[in-house]
């Protein structure tokens, strides 16, 4: 990678994130040694970009806090890209967090003048993204477990046993696994104390628990 590409990257990959990061991780991710790297990032200052590098654990390279960052502009083909993925991640079941993606898809499109979008709508139309259907499931269940997994929260489930009986479970999901129809929920049963699995088409209802 050419100097002037790397150093438009390396100011991409800073403006993503707010947390610091060392020049050692900087120089494995780009594939340069830790003196060209503190080179390049005393280039990106001295070009007026609000950089500061912290000491001590937890510290390292970052933009200011107080640097606003301007809006996002996405070109068709980038978007293009970002909507796919997304359709691919809904219609092959590759994360059960529906409205959440529905959400940032439209955002994407959103950003985007009249022109791209018309482009957008072209490029996507020639792409198509068989999936694999997943077994039903019952109301609100999904909601809850997109709040359960993304503020770590604990959750209480009825679950459905093959007998047809259900049981209340209190649990804490600790990973998902998506097989083909069936999404498998790892949790953490916390009355027993015990690793439990879930499938997530048998949870009938669910709601959040109060945090300890």
């Amino acid at each position: 990678m050419r100097r002037k590409s790397r150093l438009f990257a390396l100011a991409e990959a800073l403006r993503a994130r707010r947390t610091g990061v060392t020049a050692e991780e900087l120089a494995r991710r780009f594939g340069v040694t830790i003196r060209t790297m503190y080179r390049d990032l005393a280039a990106l200052q001295d070009s007026g970009l609000p950089l500061r590098a912290d000491r001590g654990r937890g510290g390292g390279y970052a933009l200011d806090k107080a640097y606003q960052l301007p809006p996002v502009n996405f070109t068709a083909r980038e978007a293009a890209l970002l909507v796919l993925l997304a359709d691919m991640a809904l219609t092959q079941r590759l994360l059960p967090f529906v409205e959440t993606l529905h959400a940032a898809r439209d955002k994407v499109r959103a950003a985007l003048s009249t022109s791209a979008q018309r482009e957008l709508r072209e490029l996507l139309a020639t792409v198509s993204l068989p999936g694999v259907p997943g077994l039903p499931l019952a109301p609100g269940v999904q909601r809850v477990l997109e709040a359960a997994w993304f503020e770590q929260r604990p959750m209480w489930i009825s679950y459905r046993k093959p007998d047809g009986r259900e049981h209340r479970r209190e649990v804490q999901v600790r990973s998902l696994v998506v097989d083909r129809s069936v999404t498998l929920l790892n949790c953490t049963d916390l009355e027993l104390g015990q690793d439990r699995q879930f499938r997530l088409d048998r949870v009938v209802k669910a709601g959040l628990l109060p945090l300890p």
